[in-house]
């Protein structure tokens, strides 16, 4: 390799064809397998990185006993092609754990698959935890449960069918049971508190105009995200609306 004048390092073959960098491996094969006339290729390690299709990304992403890590990627782009090597590292560290998967998706390829995800920029890494898709039917769509808290359903009972004094207690009782949640549970449970402060300002027809304009919005055409936000507000409505 010597210096170019442009003070990148360029590579330097027999008959003065140069290949300007940067380049990765790939490039440098294609190269040498040009310029010297070779059909060599590139010895590989075996990836332990799953690649997804329309095929197989249900079944893999929302199975029920694994942890999913998935990358939406392009292959054009060059920050996908510098993350490409750190995630085969991180997947090959995992081998042996059999309750987590490193998987891909071309995004270019599958671009509505990208789109239902919520992807707009590539690399995008998403993880799909299994505690996540316990709320899930077989087609990966979010049931009537999901995000649903039993216990704040009790007091959903009990607030709404009491006067608007009592409401207000109801709704501290409510507040200090969200205080204890965690998680994905402490984010569902702050939507319970929206709804009854809703219900108290707008009246007992709230939840049930509020579901209607819900599942509108549903039957249009949004991204897998959003849709699962406003079906589980739908879910946490019905239990005022019952």
């Amino acid at each position: 390799m010597v210096p170019s004048n442009t003070g990148r390092e360029r590579i330097m073959h027999f008959n003065e064809r140069t290949m300007e960098s940067p380049w990765d491996v790939d490039d440098l094969v294609e190269f040498i397998k040009e310029e010297g006339d070779s059909d060599i290729n590139l010895a590989t390690n075996p990836s332990f990185v799953v690649p997804l299709t329309p095929d197989n990304f249900d079944q893999i992403v929302f199975d029920k006993m694994k942890d999913v890590l998935v990358v939406f990627y392009a292959p054009w782009c060059g920050y996908s092609k510098m993350l490409i090597p750190t995630y085969e590292k991180l997947a090959a560290a995992y081998e042996l754990e059999e309750d987590i998967i490193f998987a891909n998706i071309d995004s270019d390829n599958y671009r509505d698959l990208a789109e239902k995800h919520g992807v707009s920029g590539y690399p995008t890494m998403k993880f799909f935890p299994k505690s996540a898709v316990k709320n899930r039917d077989t087609d990966g769509q979010l049931t009537s449960q999901a995000g649903v808290i039993a216990s704040l359903d009790m007091l959903v009972k009990e607030f709404v069918s009491a006067a608007s004094d009592e409401q207000k207690t109801m709704l501290s009782r409510m507040d200090e049971q969200v205080k204890n949640l965690e998680g994905s549970m402490a984010r569902f449970g702050n939507i319970y508190l929206k709804i009854a402060k809703s219900f108290m300002e707008k009246g007992p027809n709230y939840p049930k105009k509020e579901i209607k304009r819900l599942q509108r919005i549903l039957e249009q055409s949004i991204n897998a995200v959003k849709a699962d936000e406003l079906v589980i507000k739908k879910n946490i409505l019905s239990t005022f609306a019952a």
